[in-house]
């Protein structure tokens, strides 16, 4: 049993480990935001776990799944409650580079686009 909780805790632990380091590089808060929800919950319950593989009892089994249903009930709520105030408050997506240099070659005339006319010549109406 304590290969078991061992091989359990070390999961846990590198899945928490996984999320952290996803919050720390990811680029934008909707990309970190996956990252601490998926992977932290997951990893939290991978340790809780282990715990009750090395340690069972009947009072531990019903906390550690009451642990366990409250980290997937809780992780889903704030992820998405985060994902509201980001876009709320207009947070952009991140677009990687190439990204932005294939949208400005696509359009070249994307720069010579006034307020006034914001059509480009190809997109015509009725033409």
């Amino acid at each position: 049993m304590i290969v078991v909780a061992s091989f359990f805790l070390l999961a846990g632990v590198g899945f928490s480990l996984i999320a952290a380091i996803g919050v720390l590089r990811m680029p934008d808060v909707y990309c970190r935001m996956h990252a601490a929800t998926k992977a932290g919950a997951f990893g939290a319950c991978l340790m809780i776990l282990s715990l009750l593989v090395a340690q069972p009892s009947l009072r531990l089994f019903i906390q550690g799944f009451l642990l366990i249903a409250f980290f997937y009930l809780t992780a889903p709520v704030a992820a998405q409650m985060l994902g509201r105030v980001a876009i709320l408050r207009k947070i952009p997506l991140w677009q990687p580079q190439e990204s932005r240099e294939r949208q400005e070659d696509a359009d070249p005339f994307s720069a010579h686009r006034s307020a006034s006319n914001p059509v480009s010549p190809r997109k015509m109406p009725g033409h």
